[in-house]
């Protein structure tokens, strides 16, 4: 398998990243609207303990659209997803130390991590949206930390808004694809 079929697989299995990037913005949400209408602590683990179910509700999601949820055994691209994944909770630590030092620090910090956690998906999917993700979020997370950091909620409800609308492109560009696959 080339690397451009294999990102293809990817794509088309992962439907351009459209049910990942759903479920993550849903994740945001709750956890956001739990840090601000219940307590920061209710939002912090929400995030950490819907966070790590972001995979199989993914994979849910596709079982529940009639879709395959895994890549082919022949796909090498599906060790880097693995290795991709795990780079969130090995940085949950640096996130701790933030959130330890200031904490409203915590959704900013997760911010960062989560968006460089998005730009090896530019090689696994061969989309460089995943860049500007990617990007939006590590700079929405330093910026929010230095500028806006005087409340706790606002990086969270950031991420959840940028994840569903890129959920929405990711969506757009799906269409699209098996549009042009159907026609073909």
């Amino acid at each position: 398998m080339t690397v451009e079929e294999a990102r293809r697989e990817v794509r088309s299995v992962f439907m351009w990243g459209f049910p990942g990037q759903l479920v993550s913005g849903l994740v945001w949400l709750v956890s956001a609207a739990l840090a601000t209408w219940a307590s920061p602590r209710y939002g912090i683990v929400a995030l950490v303990g819907l966070g790590s179910l972001i995979f199989p509700l993914t994979q849910l999601v596709l079982r529940s659209m009639g879709r395959p949820a895994s890549l082919s055994t022949r796909n090498p691209l599906g060790g880097l997803g693995m290795q991709v994944a795990f780079t969130i909770p090995l940085n949950l630590p640096v996130v701790a130390g933030a959130a330890l030092y200031r904490p409203n620090w915590f959704y900013p910090a997760c911010m960062i991590v989560v968006g460089t956690h998005y730009l090896p998906f530019v090689f696994m999917y061969g989309m460089w949206q995943f860049a500007f993700l990617g990007g939006a979020l590590i700079a929405g997370g330093i910026l929010v930390a230095l500028y806006a950091s005087g409340a706790f909620a606002p990086a969270g409800w950031l991420t959840a808004v940028v994840l569903l609308l890129f959920a929405a492109v990711a969506w757009m560009l799906a269409s699209r694809d098996e549009r042009a696959s159907r026609a073909a």
